[in-house]
């Protein structure tokens, strides 16, 4: 993670001039215990398969991804001055931890791991991710998963 003073000045500028959204209450969530939720990933790193299209910078768009997509087969399209990709390279589950995801299940700390993932690119300006947010948690509803760990980048 970089600090800010070492962002170059134009990138400081941009990120420094962001509105960050408030609110007005805090969240509520109620429903079962860990151990029967379906949990899904959601990382900001621009995870996409193989083959298919890049992020591109700044873009609000999501994709998702099948649990049963082999590791190899994911890419990263998230590229930063700010950030190594040293990690991920040696590791997917740094951004992407469904292979610890699947050892909390079969431990039974979790109920089960989802079928479908979802990947966004970072660094986007939240004001943009309205629509995202809203398709992502009808993908959620739809497959029945009712917790997501948060995987930024």
């Amino acid at each position: 993670m970089a600090r800010i003073d070492d962002i170059p000045q134009g990138t400081r500028q941009a990120v420094l001039g962001l509105q960050i959204a408030s609110f007005d209450t805090e969240p509520f969530v109620s429903g079962p215990p860990l151990a029967r939720r379906r949990v899904a990933v959601i990382s900001s790193a621009a995870l996409h398969p193989r083959g298919s299209a890049p992020f591109l910078p700044g873009t609000a768009e999501m994709r998702m991804l099948p649990a049963t997509l082999p590791a190899g087969d994911i890419v990263m399209s998230h590229v930063s001055i700010n950030y190594d990709r040293a990690g991920w390279q040696r590791d997917i589950n740094t951004i992407y931890p469904l292979d610890r995801l699947r050892e909390l299940a079969a431990s039974g700390v979790i109920g089960s791991v989802a079928e479908t993932h979802y990947s966004v690119m970072g660094s986007t300006d939240p004001a943009t991710m309205q629509a995202t947010a809203e398709q992502i948690v009808g993908q959620l509803q739809q497959e029945r998963s009712d917790a997501v760990l948060l995987s930024p980048v």
